[in-house]
């Protein structure tokens, strides 16, 4: 018995067709696809306390399901005290069961615990079909224990797509079920 996540048989078997017929393409290879999921959290008081960075990735392997990564400095900045190849950041990248995974965990569980949650802004799109969004606190994925946390830290999540431009990314994450805000 082969496992394959909700979202994937839904996307082939649902969003597929109706996308087709939205966006008015000919062929089944034009419709816009979910490419990866980037995961990143800035951790900047790491510079300090080292042991930021471990409880980052920690944090992250558990939110992701995946490994993290730290993420270290390029260059040398004097007024933060930086210099070039600390680490500063934990980052990871989702492709595959692991990406309609963590997707349907995140439009499902965790955006539902935003507080005083409005709706998700449609203005993070780059003009080549790719999104972005960022979460203010980690603490609305299910995987992390509030009582264990030290610090709130954000993350910004960016959904790359093989869409061209923004108006077929912003068609494909809706098929999705993405809640984005109300359009006037």
């Amino acid at each position: 018995m082969n496992y394959s996540p909700r979202l994937k048989t839904k996307y082939t078997e649902e969003i597929i067709p109706a996308l087709k017929k939205q966006l008015g393409y000919k062929s089944v290879m034009q419709i816009p696809r979910l490419k990866k999921i980037c995961l990143n959290q800035g951790l900047g008081s790491a510079i300090t306390d080292k042991k930021l960075i471990d409880l980052g990735v920690n944090e992250m392997t558990m939110i992701s399901g995946q490994k993290a990564v730290p993420t270290k400095s390029k260059k040398d900045i004097s007024n933060f005290k930086l210099r070039r190849g600390m680490p500063i950041g934990v980052r990871v990248t989702l492709r595959g069961d692991k990406m309609y995974e963590f997707l349907d965990k995140l439009i499902a569980v965790a955006i539902p615990r935003i507080r005083d949650f409005r709706g998700i802004s449609d203005k993070g799109f780059d003009g080549r079909g790719n999104y972005s969004f960022g979460v203010t606190e980690q603490i609305i994925f299910p995987e992390i224990n509030i009582d264990k946390v030290n610090n709130i830290n954000g993350m910004d999540i960016t959904f790359v797509t093989s869409a061209t431009n923004d108006k077929d990314c912003l068609a494909l994450l809706k098929q999705f079920g993405f809640p984005f805000k109300n359009q006037k």
